[in-house]
């Protein structure tokens, strides 16, 4: 199934990157590489051979992030093995990789084409590796699915359990030190930056992490802790440490964290706007939200 691009609040996309739909994202991807590979001469070779020497995304992302994730024992060609079938034959997992190129093309102001996030930017790279891992977890190839979170934790210094379950639509801006545990929940159409951890409390086994609903942001730092629930279209500033559910639909801060205004969109993960200057409780009236 084709997702075409979202609409976004005004302002939050560059002037010069137009929006495309998923299934015209790979032609766009090379036709940026072509046009880098004339501007940057030095760089045709590495162009080519990442992206335009191949058919298809799947191909490209496949063989990128075992380029990366390779180590002394285990080769970039035995990895590639393990990747590309993953990416190549599960719809689902395909499109949430379309789906998170369209998340930073339409949030990050710094981001210049579809191009920039399969290449350069090590959130996406870590959150597409991971989706292989929870692939291999689900699959109950353990022993592979840990090798790849550990392989992951040391190139991209982002920490995610391959049994964690994450969405679609997902966008970790700049995302070292990101820890994500075993259990934890992200829904769909997310954001957050780095240092943020969605972890547990204590030693006790079980449900213990974080479960993320859908619109959600996370500022940078920010310490999201047990089996709670951080309802749709909430906002957590950042430093913040949460300990309890949030509601839907509100901005919390602190440490503890409490609830401080209401969000002035329906998902805040949509516009990143950080401030906590949103919508006063006083003059909260639970308002029709518009993403």
């Amino acid at each position: 199934m084709i997702r075409s691009a979202q609409p976004t609040p005004v302002g939050s996309t560059p002037h010069y990157l137009t929006p495309v739909a998923d299934d015209a994202i790979w032609d766009r991807i090379r036709a940026e590489a072509e046009s880098d590979s004339v501007a940057e001469p030095a760089l045709a070779g590495f162009l080519n051979t990442v992206i335009l020497g191949h058919e298809s995304l799947a191909d490209s992302l496949s063989y990128l992030l075992a380029s990366k994730l390779e180590s002394p024992t285990v080769t970039a060609l035995t990895l590639r093995d393990l990747l590309q079938p993953v990416f190549a034959e599960n719809d689902g997992i395909i499109t949430s990789v379309l789906a998170d190129l369209q998340a930073i093309a339409t949030r990050d102001p710094a981001c210049r084409g579809y191009s920039q996030p399969l290449l350069y930017f090590k959130g996406f790279h870590a959150i597409q590796a991971h989706r292989v891992s929870h692939y291999y977890w689900e699959q109950q190839r353990f022993a592979l699915a840990l090798f790849l979170q550990s392989r992951i934790s040391e190139v991209f210094a982002v920490d995610i359990h391959p049994g964690a379950r994450l969405g679609k639509g997902l966008m970790f801006d700049h995302a070292t030190s990101v820890v994500i545990g075993e259990t934890a929940v992200i829904e769909d159409d997310f954001s957050m930056l780095h240092e943020v951890t969605l972890g547990g409390t204590g030693k006790i086994g079980g449900d213990r992490h974080p479960k993320i609903g859908r619109g959600v942001m996370i500022g940078a730092g920010a310490k999201v802790l047990g089996n709670i629930k951080v309802g749709e279209g909430a906002k957590i500033g950042s430093g913040s440490v949460v300990l309890h559910d949030v509601p839907p639909h509100t901005t919390v801060a602190g440490v503890p964290a409490k609830p401080v205004s209401y969000p002035r969109s329906a998902h805040p993960a949509l516009d990143m706007d950080q401030s906590l200057d949103d919508m006063s409780v006083e003059s909260h009236r639970d308002p029709a939200w518009t993403s």
